[in-house]
């Protein structure tokens, strides 16, 4: 399998998501969280589309550190919906992003994590690109239910050209 990083441009998405912050929870319980949005967006009748999780938290990670878990599912269309049971709809605005992606079960997460973190570091020393915001893993549908969104996770990273 061939892992490369890239720049691209990424469209503007809007999610459905509900939020979870403190202690990592555990996969168990983002598949859950997860699953209501999905839920809501069924009862809502709407198209769904990609599946978004972004973590941010404390730089340290320490046992004490606060972790800001969002778990979202891409809306489709124009429907014209609100939140409602823990649901808020969030805008990810186009942008440039740092990207790259795998499958899991070939080459490790840990890997590609330390791979784009410090090709990003490269990015800002030689002036070109700076982060700016939170890593966010990105799947073409449900991960825990379909091989094909596994097999094609996705790391993005917002970035600014210097």
């Amino acid at each position: 399998m061939v892992v490369d990083f890239a720049i691209r441009k990424s469209p503007e998405y809007r999610i459905a998501e509900r939020t979870l912050v403190g202690k990592w929870p555990g996969d168990k319980a983002i598949l859950a969280e997860f699953v209501k949005v999905q839920a809501w967006a069924k009862e809502k009748k709407l198209r769904t589309g990609k599946w978004f999780f972004l973590e941010s938290g404390d730089e340290d990670m320490s046992p004490n550190s606060k972790l800001r878990i969002e778990m979202g599912i891409e809306i489709r269309g124009k429907a014209k919906v609100r939140g409602g049971k823990g649901v808020k709809l969030k805008a990810l605005p186009a942008s440039s992003i740092a990207t790259v992606t795998f499958d899991p079960d070939a080459v490790s997460p840990r890997v590609i994590y330390h791979g784009i973190n410090d090709w990003l570091r490269h990015l800002e020393k030689t002036r070109k690109y700076k982060e700016l915001g939170p890593y966010r893993e990105v799947y073409p549908g449900n991960p825990w239910s379909s091989k094909r969104a596994w097999a094609h996770t996705q790391i993005q990273v917002p970035v600014k050209k210097l």
